[in-house]
């Protein structure tokens, strides 16, 4: 094959903040894009590289295949020639249903209910009669919900009402509606009467219809005179039309409305499961299909394996790589019935890594958006084995990541800068990891040594914890300093996120939780939106210039007429790609013309918003602005304009952000879940500094970790293990940085390994 067709051409990138960089990146190769939170990185691999190669791959379907597929904006670049068929996988949640779980996600449960259906003793039928979604496999008491919804008539009914007072509290049985009013016209109940007047035999014949069921005449009236119907008590006839059917299809009631005139518990009969028992009656050595998928896949992995039977043995080998994925990602801890909503951003990340490596195409290239995070040190290797196995099957990976270790495995390191956001979106350095030491302009330093923090604050008093057993935590008791910067650290699974997003936020509700979840992607939130100064700064430009203040914002009076505020137009391109066009009317600045006419302290409303955060100190003259202000400047923010849109940040800024937005005086208790994600070296340097401040102001802040750099300057550590899922759950450790060097934990090995640069 011709060299050229073995290389990525990337030329004149304009995406986001790039500056018309040009970019050759070689195929079969570990490719890792590094550089500050904001730098462009993302810019590159994602919305340029991976976003063309999806738009040209939609290309090759008919056009009403098409029609119903994602579609793709051309990325602003003059040249993209010789992409590969693209696998991006994200930071971002997986997207799950409540019963999603990780045999779902990972295509496993089809085949475990296909095992049952083969050599379960005894059997009961095909693999969907294994499923509550089947008319067999279904609980017949709860219909598979695995819950019991019943009326409750002190919910349903106010007795000291009459109907025509609507004494019944659902709206479609009320006046309101048809029921509700022949209720009070067929004859049997006085419409004006309170239902607690009524005598005994009217009551129950209102409530339960008439003496051993069955209905009773009840003319129901219309302009053509009475028509015939039958009265069958009000709560056989709610239960019947609103709990025994599929409520989501009735278009004037919400399972809401239901419920909130219901009980509901627990179902005596397959005690939440949603399965008829006789489901669980059919076995494999011993374990029915619910105890199946609770078992840790490393004991899944075993079950399936030993399994000889003619009939299952091609199904187990199937299901058995799938398990084993997972496994060898450092996920043998969980279970197949561990729902998805519940992993942590580490674990999610994992799943979907190994999900797509039961491809078995090659020739593809593969986008990893810092697959590092959530990850141990201990567990890193693992990544970097997988991400060699990739490439080894003839396709290119390309990485995002901040990571030394995997930096140091990359075949090619390109890194964005020199700075970020407006200062950032050029290539700095591209090329072996072994030349980045020596470029000048690089952030990035492989020869990095850690420096231990040799003075810990002395700690005066604790938060305790005692005996907590949530999820895998083995009656866990244990004390955190106040007013020192704590990291709580330990293998996935260990019970980190048991201990401190759980149990500890149970005991200290106060507490100030800055979680990994992500911001809203409206495009109309901007970063002086989130940090709530908009209002003041539309009134402040309001008292200067005798306007409305509705004025000042495009999402009201000031929006450009043209394009409504958003400052693009998309014209409706049919079958083609969509486009996006600046708005010529307001420039894309959003704004109408004369809301741009108006100025405060010489600048109007778009050019301060242009400002940066830096800036924006100097400019603003309140009080309250320039408080908040200071906030993203102290997380380290300094260099995003406050028109910046939310959904146009990294993963780093978005944490940093939230941060900024979190910030009090003193006596506070931070609880950070892993603020080192998406965060550069320098950003840690940054984020760590803002950490210290806040503890000298007399705060606590607790963050649970993996990131070296963080566990070396804390005040305090306390290591959860020894393994993950239930080898975990312990305290293992608990001591000051320079005390972790002397013990014997995962941990202290590689913060031993680092603070002498042998990572």
């Amino acid at each position: 094959m011709s060299k050229d067709k073995d290389e990525i051409i990337l030329r004149g990138l304009k995406e986001n903040n790039l500056k018309n960089i040009d970019l050759t990146l070689p195929k079969r190769n570990i490719t890792v894009f590094t550089g500050l939170s904001g730098s462009g990185k993302s810019s590159v691999a994602f919305d340029t590289l991976a976003t063309e190669s999806r738009r040209q791959m939609t290309m090759n379907y008919p056009l009403y295949v098409r029609n119903q597929m994602p579609r793709y904006e051309r990325p602003h670049a003059d040249l993209m020639h010789n992409l590969s068929p693209v696998v991006v996988v994200e930071q971002r949640a997986v997207s799950a249903n409540s019963r999603s779980s990780v045999s779902t996600y990972m295509d496993i449960d089809p085949l475990i209910r296909l095992l049952f259906s083969r050599i379960g003793k005894p059997s009961i039928g095909s693999a969907t009669d294994y499923t509550r979604q089947s008319a067999f496999g279904r609980c017949p008491k709860c219909d598979g919900f695995g819950e019991v919804v019943t009326a409750d008539v002190d919910k349903l009914v106010d007795f000291d009402k009459s109907l025509r007072e609507y004494a019944v509290q659902f709206k479609p049985l009320s006046p309101a509606g048809w029921q509700g009013n022949w209720m009070m016209t067929c004859g049997l109940f006085d419409p004006d009467k309170p239902i607690k007047d009524y005598t005994e035999e009217t009551r129950e014949l209102f409530l339960y219809g008439p003496p051993g069921g069955g209905t009773v005449y009840a003319p129901f009236h219309t302009k053509d005179g009475p028509h015939n119907a039958q009265w069958d008590g009000l709560l056989p006839r709610f239960t019947r039309l609103y709990i025994n059917r599929d409520v989501s299809k009735l278009k004037q009631v919400s399972q809401d409305d239901v419920l909130n005139v219901s009980s509901h518990s627990t179902c005596p009969l397959c005690h939440g499961n949603g399965l008829n028992p006789k489901v669980l009656e059919s076995k494999i050595n011993g374990f029915n299909l619910l105890e199946y998928r609770d078992l840790e896949l490393t004991d899944i992995a075993s079950e399936l394996d030993a399994i000889d039977d003619p009939l299952g043995e091609s199904i187990a080998q199937q299901a058995l790589p799938l398990v084993t994925q997972l496994i060898d990602m450092g996920l043998g801890y969980l279970s197949l019935s561990r729902t998805m909503k519940s992993l942590s951003g580490g674990e999610s990340q994992r799943v979907k890594i190994a999900r797509h490596l039961a491809s078995s195409l090659n020739n593809m290239t593969y986008v990893f958006d810092e697959p590092s995070a959530g990850l141990h040190p201990e567990e890193v290797s693992l990544l970097i084995e997988m991400l060699n196995n990739i490439k080894t099957q003839h396709n290119t990976v390309i990485v995002i990541e901040h990571n030394l270790s995997i930096i140091k495995a990359a075949d090619e390191i390109v890194e964005m800068g020199p700075g970020a956001g407006v200062h950032g979106g050029e290539v700095v350095y591209q090329g072996s990891p072994e030349g980045l030491n020596d470029a000048k302009e690089a952030s990035t330093r492989l020869n990095h040594a850690l420096a231990i923090n040799e003075n810990p604050r002395t700690a005066s008093d604790y938060f305790i914890i005692k005996e907590a057993k949530t999820n895998n935590l083995k009656n866990v008791s244990v004390k955190i300093p106040q007013n020192q910067l704590t990291t709580i650290a330990g293998v996935s699974g260990s019970g980190k996120s048991s201990l401190m997003l759980e149990a500890f936020r149970e005991r200290y509700p106060e507490t100030i939780t800055v979680s990994q979840r992500p911001l809203g992607l409206s495009s109309r939130s901007t970063l002086a939106t989130y940090m709530g100064i908009m209002d003041d700064i539309r009134k402040t430009f309001a008292k200067e210039t005798g306007q409305p203040a509705g004025l000042f914002s495009f999402n009201s009076l000031g929006a450009c007429p043209v394009c409504k505020g958003k400052g693009v137009i998309q014209p409706d391109a049919a079958f083609a790609d969509p486009i996006t066009i600046r708005c010529e009317t307001c420039g894309g600045t959003r704004y109408s013309e004369e809301a741009r006419s108006y100025t405060y302290r010489g600048k109007n409303i778009v050019e301060m918003l242009d400002l940066t955060v830096n800036e924006a100190l100097a400019y603003f003259e309140q009080d309250k602005i320039i408080k908040k202000v200071a906030a993203l400047k102290d997380v380290g923010l300094g260099y995003l304009t406050l028109g910046q849109t939310t959904s146009s940040l990294s993963g780093g800024e978005v944490q940093r952000l939230k941060l900024a937005s979190e910030l009090k005086k003193e006596g506070q208790i931070y609880l950070l879940d892993e603020p080192s994600l998406g965060l550069h070296l320098k950003d840690n340097e940054k984020l760590l500094a803002v950490f210290d401040k806040l503890v000298e102001r007399g705060n606590t802040v607790i963050v649970i970790e993996h990131n070296l750099e963080f566990i070396a300057a804390s005040d305090w550590l306390i290591e959860l293990g020894p393994e993950g899922g239930k080898r975990g759950g312990h305290i293992i450790f608990e001591g000051t940085p320079k005390e972790m060097l002397q013990s014997d934990t995962v941990t202290a090995k590689w913060l031993s390994r680092a603070v002498t640069n042998e990572i």
